[in-house]
């Protein structure tokens, strides 16, 4: 009894990975720079979108509105906005200058914050970027 059981857990398992695996898209912003680096710009995985950082060049007010911009746009075409964000993580090279320009962000949340981490890095993949950030946002669950 114990080894069919055991049979039918691991055939269940099976099944759900299997369809957690199919269930998984790439989504891409720029297909071509994306894959020669090697990543997708957001991947869904059953109701929840994994968003890659987005990155921002230059002066820090400008480079949080190039990343958050992107991040915007990468929702917008999966259907979601930002209060569908439950996790943020901030990469920047000047992690004084992101603070003092924390307003900026907030516009893009309106009033509903994510669970957030903001760290201070030595650089960036390309050395021109002050700030990376990353997302995961869920799928509202359909109304019955």
């Amino acid at each position: 009894m114990k080894s069919l059981w055991y049979c039918c857990f691991v055939c269940l398992t099976l099944l759900n990975v299997q369809t957690v695996c199919a269930d998984n898209r790439a989504f891409h912003l720029n297909e071509k720079g994306e894959i020669d680096i090697g990543f997708a710009q957001a991947v869904r995985v059953g109701d929840t979108l994994y968003i890659s950082g987005s990155v921002g060049t230059g002066a820090m007010p400008k480079a949080i509105h190039q990343a958050y911009d992107v991040l915007k746009a990468t929702l917008a075409a999966h259907g979601l906005d930002f209060s569908n964000v439950v996790k943020e993580n901030v990469y920047t090279t000047d992690i004084d200058a992101f603070i003092r320009n924390k307003d900026i962000r907030k516009q893009y949340y309106a009033k509903e914050f994510p669970a957030a981490t903001w760290v201070q890095i030595q650089r960036l993949y390309v050395p021109q970027d002050v700030v990376e950030v990353e997302l995961v946002a869920v799928f509202p669950t359909p109304s019955k």
